[in-house]
């Protein structure tokens, strides 16, 4: 280390140099992080972490993740250094419009940005899931002579990290799961935004992190030798305990007049970064790089490129001793769901009457066995979303094999590992519990779509059809909620041809997450439409579920348990009125004009949809003529039948709503 720990400092001040002058020029940004940790920078894509910039997904690179995204220019400095596609002319155009360094950085839009971070504490939330596919991926394609996966997850965080409440649900799972390819490095500066961190917290974080199960050690984060050596120490210890190294560093350092304040946070200092850049010796010069930077890490590009060319060999004569693994390995690297996946599902008993939910569970097993690198978690509601794949096992350091996650009462925490395994992509992972729970979830929910991940989310008791659990349980506004996040597929299926439908749907998704809502009540089959209608239906998100026999001069609109309402009040209200079936309005959104049109003709102005929950969405659909049978209050606990009676979710309403129409 003695030998490259000068290049290693010169390096650091002068990715010092590239946050201040990007951050100057266009003055916005976050200095702090950047300044502070430029030393564990220079470590981590100088020494420490396995990657190749040539190939940005190589399989078995080491996974990085900057938890406090607002250091953005602390990764963006790294990874230009480090030989990423990521040229200086995009590190001078720092947030400014259609730059590859946006403010916090995205995934897809940066080579070598792992994931999508701003929100505080996601990132390791991410992380964790990154860990537990590294795990689930050594358990699936290593084989005795051959580790073609041994990755380590490592992931910067800061003080406003640590106090997120997602944070703390994720490393308390990662102590639990025995995650010890996770290394947590805690930039502790002691400084929030406001206020210096003590304003607000006073608790002994290395102790917590302890009792989470964590090896713990404690370093001067502007030492590299001590740095390196201590991520050393962490990768060597496969001792079934994750790692938190906990780095003493000062905020915005080499900007003395707001280093180690609550200023140096921000932008604040970018007004000194003149005087600062002599004061490290950097020259006058903007966005300056040394030519002995330049050559320490392309010799640096050297190794890792060796060092992935030996992987292949390696990896050839594993597909060679194992080409049923290969295989699968391959199909994970694709993304794709396998063809044909919704006739693996075979139809349900046309007499049956089950809870959407019920169905799932029916249906999970087959999309599992399907799909080999599927795997399902629940928050403490297996029993009861039953999502649970039979004979697949439970993942735990024992069984890191096993395709169920139980992640205990940590809604938030779950959706932001289930991103993480999907930022990874080996694996595809779909989570569950109560539709109104998704709240607790809903930051990882609007990353996902933000990213475009292809999570599914299993949200089950989806109404006041709760019943006596009452309003506490039944998520009146959670669906129109959802349904106002972008790239969000909402499909709320209304029975058990239209579940297997569902899932199809989401899993060839590859551009966004979806969620299932599902009841808890059982519900009739929809035997007067034919099952294929059913299912390929969902996948246009709206078909017609009851066609006029005679000139149209109303249609009904409905998804899920409502549906089989809007039937009968279409029987009472005679032969001139169309149902549509509408599971996902985002699908039906996307289709082509003709499509739309032939569903809902425009000449039809006179619709209604009846639901049971809040009833904005449906107004796009049924327009200024039509009207909606809803709920503008929270409901109440009896029995489901007599809460939809009592809350006026019935065919009369449906049937008075339309003829009121004139």
């Amino acid at each position: 280390m003695s030998r490259n720990t000068e290049i290693l400092k010169k390096a650091a001040n002068e990715a010092r140099g590239l946050a201040m002058d990007a951050v100057h020029a266009c003055a916005s940004g976050h200095l702090g992080l950047p300044l502070g940790a430029a030393e564990i920078g220079a470590v981590l894509f100088g020494e420490f972490l396995r990657f190749d910039p040539a190939d940005p997904r190589w399989p078995n690179r080491d996974r990085f993740v900057l938890s406090a995204g607002h250091g953005s220019m602390f990764l963006y400095a790294w990874l230009h250094l480090a030989g990423y596609d990521l040229p200086m002319d995009e590190i001078r155009r720092f947030r400014q419009l259609g730059s590859q360094t946006p403010g916090h950085p995205e995934f897809g839009d940066t080579p070598g940005v792992e994931c999508t971070t701003g929100p505080l504490g996601q990132g390791i939330g991410n992380a964790v899931g990154m860990a537990i596919a590294g795990k689930m991926a050594a358990a699936r394609f290593n084989t005795d002579g051959c580790r073609v996966f041994d990755y380590h997850v490592v992931a910067l965080v800061g003080d406003g990290c640590m106090q997120e409440g997602v944070s703390q649900e994720a490393s308390a799972l990662a102590g639990h799961l025995a995650l010890d390819n996770l290394i947590l490095v805690y930039d502790a500066n002691g400084v929030t935004l406001d206020a210096m961190a003590s304003a607000t917290q006073s608790e002994d974080t290395a102790k917590r992190f302890e009792a989470y199960g964590f090896d713990v050690q404690t370093v001067d984060g502007h030492d590299p030798a001590a740095v390196l050596a201590a991520l050393e120490a962490a990768r060597a210890a496969d001792n079934g305990r994750p790692k938190l190294i906990v780095a003493h560093t000062e905020i915005a350092r080499g900007i003395p007049e707001v280093a180690g304040t609550a200023k140096g946070h921000g932008e604040a200092g970018h007004k000194f970064v003149d005087k600062a850049r002599r004061a490290l010796g950097l020259p006058d010069e903007p966005f300056f790089v040394s030519d002995e930077v330049r050559a320490f890490f392309a010799e640096r590009r050297k190794r890792q490129a060796q060092a992935h060319a030996a992987w292949r060999k390696v990896a050839e004569h594993w597909r060679t001793a194992a080409p049923d693994r290969a295989a699968l390995l391959d199909e994970a690297l694709s993304g794709r769901a396998p063809s044909g996946l919704l006739d693996r599902i075979p139809p349900f008993d046309p007499a049956a009457k089950l809870a959407t939910r019920a169905a799932g569970e029916a249906v999970i097993q087959h999309v599992a066995a399907a799909m080999p690198r599927f795997v399902s978690g629940s928050a403490d509601l297996h029993g009861s979303t039953k999502n649970y794949i039979a004979e697949a096992g439970d993942f735990t350091a024992e069984n890191p094999a096993g395709r169920n996650l139980r992640f205990g009462i940590r809604e938030h925490a779950m959706a932001a590992v289930c991103n993480g395994m999907a930022y990874d992509g080996l694996f595809r992972p779909s989570c569950a519990t109560f539709l109104v729970f998704s709240d607790y979830a809903r930051p990882s929910i609007r990353l996902a779509a933000l990213a475009g991940l292809p999570v599914v989310y299993l949200f089950t008791h989806d109404s006041v059809g709760v019943g006596e659990d009452g309003p506490t349980h039944q998520p009146v506004e959670t669906l129109a909620a959802l349904r106002a996040i972008p790239n969000l597929d909402v499909i709320r299926p209304a029975d058990p041809e239209e579940t297997a439908g569902a899932y199809a749907a989401a899993l060839e998704r590859m551009d966004g997450p979806t969620v299932i809502a599902m009841t808890r009540q059982n519900l009739p089959m929809l035997d007067a439409v034919p099952v294929e209608e059913r299912r390929t239906g969902v996948a246009r998100g709206a078909y017609v579920a009851r066609r006029e026999t005679a000139a149209l001069e109303a249609i009904l609109l409905a998804c899920g348990s409502e549906l089989q309402l809007a039937l009968a009040a279409a029987d009472e209200l005679g032969p001139g009125v169309r149902v549509v079936a509408m599971p996902c309005m985002e699908r039906f959104a996307r289709q082509p004009a003709e499509v739309r049109e032939s569903v809902l003709p425009a000449a039809c102005r006179r619709r209604a949809a009846i639901d049971a929950g809040t009833a904005d969405p449906w107004h796009r659909w049924v327009g200024l003529d039509g009207c909606v049978v809803g709920l503008d209050r929270f409901g109440l606990s009896a029995p489901y039948t007599e809460a939809l009676e009592h809350l006026g979710i019935t065919t009369a309403a449906l049937v008075r709503a339309v003829r009121g129409l004139g």
